[in-house]
């Protein structure tokens, strides 16, 4: 335990979060009476709660603690900074020590020509940044019609309005207003979901073949870009079709299509690369929008980085006149950008990729042994993002009815053991700090399948039918 003194006033801090915190993503009925998971501290793999109990951190933070919590090698980085030159302006001409050597950094692990960075406050600041770049690109190039932006259901890009519109959750769009005018959702390319019958390889063609009918469909002379995460990770993890990466990338390059990779999730070592559009997917996008790992959550930064072949058309003679006019307050902001230093420091000495890349298959399989379980549908994903569907009936891949909310009774029976799991409906998602070791995973995969088997039978007792 990092440190033994958890003298919290419980009951205060659960009366203020009630009456004052106003928190994302929850059930609005329920705020006012269920207690709130309040967590004080952290060390590795794990957090504590103001109780002083230890849990296996089962989603990193949100996907974002990839060095483990607890770094005095990171805190000092922050308030050594912080003494040296807390902030200064971002805008014009003007750097920091710290963001120019990240800047420079960052390119080095890009694939490609990507040798300009853009920062941004984080993911989705860094995703509305890059479709902001794409539209004042086309209109600098005089192609004012060049708008419209391709992209996928049960994507997952931000919470900015232009961010949220291109996301394709169907929770996360109820009650919103998004914008729709300019913006297209192909189906996503699951393949638990394909129709019964079709091969993987059939079901591969399909869904690549919707990138080419939609910019068909659209004209190649409207359509900007196709922004796609590698992995779609909180719309349940989808892993798409072997080669679907590579053959969208190069539909988007025969029609002069950009390609925006979102590696929020993917990047800085999730699936044992910094950036895995290329040594994992094997394509060089226009932009990569990342975050989250870019300094292990630590503090909040964003980037996007854009190919030279790109940013050089706007520069010298031909940019005379021109600003590209969006940014932050806090855009490469030197605390932070002296965290991701050190963040990337930590992750090249201590080989934290190479441990992916060992371990990461481990956690999967591991998790895969739950297949054996009535209510387990899928579990599908690589290395440290996983997604285990539950389902009603393994034959035919019936979503659980509502009523049953088998992920969320299964994320109350996994916290007092010690594992704390992200609940999305019938699915249950795992992202794990890269640092995981295996033995933190089977401790975590054995109160899992626990916890499952008991829910199991508890649905059953309630009279609800599960069919193996």
């Amino acid at each position: 335990m990092p440190n033994s003194n958890f003298a919290y006033d419980i009951a205060d801090l659960t009366a203020k979060d009630r009456d004052h915190m106003i928190h994302p993503w929850v059930d609005l009925g329920t705020v006012q009476s269920r207690e709130p998971l309040i967590v004080a501290q952290g060390e590795g793999a794990c957090i504590y709660n103001v109780q002083g109990q230890r849990m296996i951190d089962g989603i990193g933070g949100m996907w974002c603690v990839n060095i483990g919590y607890g770094r005095e090698e990171m805190a000092q980085a922050i308030a050594d900074q912080a003494r040296k030159l807390c902030y200064f302006s971002p805008f014009g001409i003007i750097g920091t020590p710290p963001s120019i050597e990240l800047a420079e950094r960052l390119t080095r692990h890009a694939p490609g020509d990507l040798k300009h960075v853009f920062f941004t406050t984080g993911g989705s600041t860094a995703v509305d940044s890059a479709l902001r770049f794409v539209h004042f690109y086309n209109n600098f190039k005089g192609r004012p019609n060049k708008k419209q932006i391709i992209t996928r259901e049960y994507a997952y890009h931000g919470s900015t309005l232009l961010s949220a519109s291109v996301s394709g959750k169907p929770a996360d769009r109820g009650r919103m207003d998004l914008i729709t005018s300019f913006i297209h959702h192909l189906p996503a390319p699951n393949p638990y979901r394909r129709p019964d019958g079709m091969s993987l390889e059939s079901y591969g063609d399909q869904v690549v073949g919707d990138l080419e009918r939609k910019i068909l469909e659209l004209g190649p002379e409207n359509v900007a870009c196709f922004i796609a995460e590698p992995l779609l990770a909180s719309g349940g993890v989808i892993v798409p079709p072997p080669g679907y990466q590579r053959r969208t990338w190069e539909i988007c390059r025969k029609y002069d299509v950009l390609y925006i990779s979102d590696e929020v999730v993917t990047g800085f070592g999730r699936l044992g690369h910094i950036f895995a559009s290329e040594p994992v997917f094997g394509i060089q996008p226009d932009i990569i929008t990342c975050a989250k790992g870019l300094t292990s959550g630590y503090v909040p930064l964003g980037a996007f980085l854009v190919s030279d072949r790109l940013y050089s058309e706007l520069t010298e003679t031909a940019g005379k006149g021109q600003s590209f006019s969006n940014g932050y307050t806090y855009s490469a902001h030197p605390v932070a950008c002296a965290a991701a230093l050190t963040n990337l420091d930590i992750i090249e000495r201590d080989d934290i990729c190479g441990h992916v890349q060992r371990v990461g298959p481990y956690f999967h399989q591991q998790l895969e042994t739950l297949t054996d379980l009535d209510m387990v549908g899928d579990v599908r994903g690589s290395h440290f993002m996983v997604c285990i569907e539950c389902t009603a009936d393994k034959k035919t891949k019936a979503v659980p009815p509502a009523e049953w909310d088998v992920a969320r009774r299964i994320f109350e029976k996994c916290m007092p053991r010690g594992l704390l799991i992200r609940p999305m409906g019938h699915l249950i998602v795992f992202s794990p700090t890269l640092v995981i070791s295996r033995a933190q995973i089977d401790e975590a995969v054995a109160i899992l399948r626990a916890c499952m088997s008991e829910v199991q039978d508890d649905l059953r007792r309630d009279g609800f039918k599960i069919a193996a």
